[in-house]
């Protein structure tokens, strides 16, 4: 496991062999309260920016080949935060589904959901499935969206999981290794992030992927989400790029 702290710098530029990108990335989209309260706005024009940024960075990583992208969007943690925060973040989920839908064809983005979506509304888990459903068949880049997820949820679920299809006879404990347990996981089917990027200068997982990031490249920065720029993913892809991953061995 490697990590990474950047001071961001807006004059430095970094070199990127984008032969050779890490298949998975996933990126924490912390910081934009701040960014909003750093300008004297309300936190909620600071997820609309967050939001907008995220289709930005999204977009780019299609266009650079990057087979997975995974960002957290709502933990399970955020149903705390005053209720007028979270309806707008519900609101921007509904707004970037819905528009996502009506270009799906053009960008051809498979896209899917991880984490616990029955306490969302009726109408944004149909406009979660039918995204699934009309770009189940897109090649390219999967973007995967983290929505009332935490990552110890999500292993006790997968832990229900697998002891249900126990009780029902179809399976045994005796069979259960790390690959049976992953596909009982949301990201049944995803590889393994490569590089885990969180913005806004904290150094932590919060509850993020906690499975799968067992053997992930770390990247932080001071850069707020909104203000992540393509040039800052460049210098998480230069800093993991420097790395040796060795998943424990010599």
């Amino acid at each position: 496991m490697g990590m990474f702290f950047h001071k961001s710098s807006k004059h430095r530029s970094a070199s990127v062999d984008f032969a050779h990108l890490p298949r998975h990335i996933a990126i924490i989209m912390d910081g934009n309260g701040r960014w909003a309260k750093k300008r004297g706005l309300p936190r909620t024009a600071g997820h609309a920016a967050g939001a907008e940024n995220f289709r930005t960075i999204a977009t780019y990583c299609k266009e650079i080949g990057l087979e997975y992208l995974t960002v957290y969007a709502f933990s399970t943690e955020n149903w705390s935060r005053p209720q007028e925060e979270v309806s707008a973040i519900m609101g921007l989920l509904k707004q970037y589904l819905v528009e996502a839908i009506g270009k799906m064809e053009r960008d051809r983005v498979k896209m899917k959901f991880f984490g616990d979506l029955s306490p969302l509304s009726q109408e944004l888990r149909d406009l979660c499935a039918q995204t699934e459903e009309i770009s189940q068949h897109y090649e390219g880049v999967q973007v995967n969206i983290c929505l009332n997820y935490g990552g110890r949820d999500e292993i006790l679920r997968g832990v229900r999981a697998f002891a249900a299809a126990c009780a029902a006879g179809e399976t045994a404990p005796g069979f259960l290794d790390e690959e049976t347990f992953g596909q009982y996981l949301d990201s049944a089917g995803v590889p393994d992030p490569d590089l885990v990027i969180r913005p806004s200068g904290e150094q932590r997982l919060s509850n993020f992927l906690l499975w799968q990031s067992a053997y992930a490249e770390f990247y932080f920065t001071e850069a707020l989400w909104p203000d992540f720029s393509k040039d800052e993913l460049h210098r998480a892809l230069a800093a993991y790029q420097s790395r040796s991953r060795r998943f424990g061995g010599v």
